[in-house]
């Protein structure tokens, strides 16, 4: 929702007492242009207006663009529990004039899920259809039980897909209409070019999925859909996040490997005829890894448990309480298939990995099952 005469953008508020008790407006903020902002809560039942000065907090991974994710975070009158926040850049005016906003998270409640996969923009007429089904599927084998994507557009063969995951009760859509407001850049850095935020307001939307899961799941998986993180020492996520939590009682953010499984290489493994119907990449036929670089350190994905962040970038959260761990490569990597890295090495340079195999008897019987209820 976009703040009438003013470079602000707001997306959610979220009720956050870890140490005070505030409301904290998950929102896109210009980092120059928006000095003061203000925020009005009604006290009920005698709906008294109570407001107070905002604390702008842009974050600090805003990569050069003029918009960044921004947290404005409103102290909550003591003896009330608002349920609605408006956002106004005066102290003063007609609350009737301004929207209203509900709190989210004011009231605790029981986890109903372990694992919930935050997937951070689809945007560009997605249509990499066969590869998404894979990742679904190997996300609920490993243990997802919800996943939410943050979605601008995707190409009508996608949206059937995302029909029959929504039907089945493990995809939420959250409608991400970013560009009809802002000039929105596909790369994640600032080109000069114009653009107004990075990667269709990706970081945003990490930060929402983050408080919007805080009483919903206890853990939040923060990657992209071409991205899988691969246990190697356990069958699943769960024996895989207690047996990290044992090892670091105090942490609350898991930091994984990024390690590029070219999809110009391929194996004659797996070529199931009916799947080369679907638009997309056969995950199972890319075994191939590129090796490390000495130069270049490898970009992380996380798993966090959201009541210990504050704030997230991508590659890692900006601020939290407890540590963050570098899960070693041999407990998991992230499989990610997708354009080479290092295309010039010949495929003898590359690494087989099979662990993806491992999971390959019911990963094709449960896509064939998804595949022949929305695409073939």
């Amino acid at each position: 929702t976009p703040l009438k005469g003013n470079r602000t953008f707001i997306v959610s508020p979220y009720f956050d007492n870890r140490e005070r008790k505030l409301t904290r407006v998950i929102g896109i903020v210009h980092h120059e242009a928006v000095k003061e902002l203000y925020c009005w809560f009604c006290c009920h039942p005698h709906g008294k207006i109570y407001v107070s000065k905002a604390n702008i907090d842009v974050h600090s991974d805003r990569f050069e663009f003029p918009y960044g994710a921004t947290d404005i975070i409103c102290l909550e009158p003591e003896n009330c529990d608002p349920t609605h926040v408006s956002i106004h850049q005066f102290a003063h005016g007609d609350i009737d004039q301004l929207p209203r906003f509900e709190i989210k998270n004011r009231k605790a409640e029981p986890f109903p899920v372990d694992f919930t996969v935050c997937i951070s923009t689809m945007f560009g007429n997605y249509n990499n259809v066969l590869q998404f089904i894979q990742s679904m599927e190997m996300y609920k084998i490993l243990g997802a039980q919800k996943v939410m994507i943050y979605k601008n557009n995707c190409s009508h063969l996608m949206e059937k897909v995302l029909k029959f995951y929504m039907e089945e009760g493990i995809v939420e859509i959250i409608p991400w209409p970013i560009d009809s407001h802002l000039k929105v850049s596909t790369s994640w850095y600032f080109k000069q070019d114009g653009t107004h935020i990075g990667y269709y307001g990706q970081i945003t939307a990490l930060n929402d999925c983050v408080y919007r899961n805080m009483q919903r799941s206890k853990f939040v998986i923060l990657t992209d859909a071409d991205e899988i993180i691969l246990p190697l020492m356990h069958p699943d996520w769960k024996t895989m996040m207690q047996s990290l939590q044992q090892e670091h009682p105090g942490a609350g953010v898991f930091l994984f490997e990024n390690h590029i499984f070219p999809k110009t290489v391929s194996t004659p493994m797996f070529n199931i005829s009916s799947w080369n119907a679907v638009p997309g990449v056969n995950i199972l036929q890319h075994i191939h890894r590129e090796p490390d670089r000495k130069e270049v350190i490898n970009p992380k994905k996380m798993i966090v448990d959201p009541r210990k962040v504050i704030q997230t970038s991508v590659h890692s959260v900006l601020h939290a309480y407890g540590n963050s761990v570098h899960v070693p490569m041999n407990v998991a990597l992230i499989y990610h298939c997708r354009v080479p890295l290092q295309a010039s090495l010949p495929r003898k340079s590359l690494i087989r990995d099979t662990t993806l195999w491992r999971y390959n008897s019911s990963l094709i019987m449960n896509v064939n099952k998804v595949l022949h209820q929305t695409v073939l």
